[in-house]
């Protein structure tokens, strides 16, 4: 039986990375809840009083403005580490 053949390239091995953590800064996650909580709060309030003084001149803008909300305490949530 032939005899195999010795390996011509060194293993490869990755290259180090740096041990650090990522950490989050301190205002993230706060932000981050607080606009949920504002975009899920502006949406029910419209549809719980639409007749409010402020937010019947907004008519159906309300859902765009508490979307944007929620969708900005999501886009935060991508960089929460």
């Amino acid at each position: 039986m032939p005899k195999s053949k010795a390996r011509k390239k060194a293993v490869y091995t990755p290259p180090q990375r740096s041990q650090q953590v990522k950490v989050s800064p301190r205002w993230l996650a706060p932000t981050m809840v607080v606009a949920w909580i504002i975009g899920i709060l502006w949406i029910a309030i419209y549809y719980v009083a639409p007749q409010a003084p402020f937010f019947s001149d907004l008519q159906n803008w309300n859902l765009l403005i508490g979307f944007v909300f929620i969708i900005f305490g999501v886009v935060l949530s991508t960089r929460w580490r």
